[in-house]
């Protein structure tokens, strides 16, 4: 009996979690999550910028480490052109602590915010991996999904990327037109959550 309970409850929360998904085209929900200078930073503080690229890492998923020189170099080639990465840790902060963040930022010479969830912002987003894109474009007043899933088609190396998803999407944007591509598959650690 337990186990047919314990079954229902976790089959209901992967269907609740699931069914927040952010598509292509929808309203990006704003935040306001601390970042690792104890800082606040909400999603309407870009309202100057072209867009915004979320992306959901953490500290110790060998895939986020493979891509954070990548995601340096992204916010250093296009922060300044109007698309700014901020980085999020949707991890549960017993396994993946804030004093961690702190330390990897400046370890790794982090050039963007990186802010620490409160285990409930990456479910609206729907991320499930780390790290898992969300490039987000203005419109109006706020924000609209215009691209969702990897950075790249190679974490392991590089030198030897094909596509570049995220900066080929990037670049659509900058020049008014939509992404070619606007959805890959996020390639990465699953997040892990309290349920």
């Amino acid at each position: 009996m337990k186990t047919k309970i314990l079954l229902t409850v976790v089959l209901l929360t992967t269907t609740l979690y699931s069914a927040a998904q952010l598509k292509v085209g929808d309203t990006a929900p704003d935040f306001k999550l601390k970042n690792i200078d104890h800082q606040m930073v909400a999603l309407s503080d870009y309202s100057n910028q072209k867009g915004v690229v979320i992306a959901f890492t953490c500290n110790h998923c060998p895939y986020a480490k493979l891509y954070e020189q990548r995601l340096i170099g992204i916010q250093s080639a296009y922060g300044p052109k109007g698309f700014p990465v901020v980085a999020i840790n949707p991890n549960d902060p017993d396994l993946d602590s804030f004093e961690k963040m702190v330390s990897n930022a400046r370890e790794k010479g982090f050039n963007f915010p990186y802010l620490v969830d409160d285990q409930s912002f990456f479910k609206q987003y729907g991320a499930t991996r780390t790290p898992h894109i969300f490039l987000l474009k203005r419109e109006g007043e706020g924000f609209r999904v215009a691209y969702i899933g990897a950075i790249d088609d190679n974490p392991q190396n590089a030198d030897d990327v094909q596509d570049a998803y995220l900066a080929q999407a990037i670049e659509a944007l900058l020049k008014g037109e939509n992404p070619a591509v606007t959805e890959t598959k996020a390639i990465g650690c699953s997040i892990k959550f309290k349920k």
